[in-house]
């Protein structure tokens, strides 16, 4: 079985306590997703990274027990609820230091529609730089294209400081961004097609993880 190719075929191999290839690439999937949407629910880096091993653990544990019926909630659902229980709880138990600086990004853990929205962006985030890292090193993409794509849509330059930069004319810069564009729209439904997570799954209504995660 391709562990690779589909959410259901890593899942399959997440019951086998023995299967290191599954538990790796599930690690590897869905870790730095959950980072990122715990720092951006206000979690310190060391607290989400904490945060992001307890979910995971969490959902292995709860998954391998059957409580995870993947007909009635998809895993991006169920890994967000364990993630926001457990800032929750935090909150409820004082550890208010930990997590302050979600107050100021505006996230209320109370509105899960609100927490859902910053796990989707994160995900969505998560699949644009792996779908990167695959043009970059699967294709014959020019690097040159890549980073000119890179600068205009991750630092915000315009089309005029990306071809000084970079040696570029206007036009090739124009060029690179369609380019880049049409490749990245690819490899990204691919993506998406293989994480069977489709924009909005994590709303879905259904099975919920257990609330009682403890500290």
């Amino acid at each position: 079985m391709d562990l690779e190719r589909t959410t259901t075929a890593l899942l399959v191999g997440l019951f086998d306590p023995a299967n290191a290839a599954a538990w790796e690439l599930f690690d590897r999937r869905y870790r730095p997703i959950l980072i990122g949407f715990a720092r951006n629910c206000g979690l310190n880096d060391g607290d989400a990274a904490e945060l992001a091993q307890a979910t995971i653990v969490r959902f292995v544990e709860e998954y391998r027990a059957g409580k995870y019926d993947r007909g009635r909630g998809r895993l991006g659902a169920w890994l967000v609820t364990i993630a926001r229980y457990r800032m929750i709880d935090l909150k409820r138990r004082g550890a208010t230091a930990r997590i302050a600086r979600g107050e100021s990004a505006m996230v209320d853990l109370d509105d899960e529609r609100s927490v859902s929205a910053v796990y989707e962006a994160e995900r969505r985030m998560a699949v644009l730089r792996e779908a990167l890292d695959e043009l970059r090193t699967r294709t014959k993409t020019d690097p040159k294209t890549i980073r000119a794509f890179e600068l205009l849509f991750y630092q915000g330059m315009s089309v005029q400081a990306v071809a000084a930069d970079l040696g570029m004319s206007a036009h090739d810069v124009y060029l690179a961004k369609s380019r880049v564009a049409g490749k990245l729209r690819e490899i990204v439904a691919r993506i998406e097609s293989e994480y069977e997570e489709a924009p909005g799954d994590w709303e879905s209504t259904g099975s919920r993880p257990s609330a009682a995660i403890g500290s």
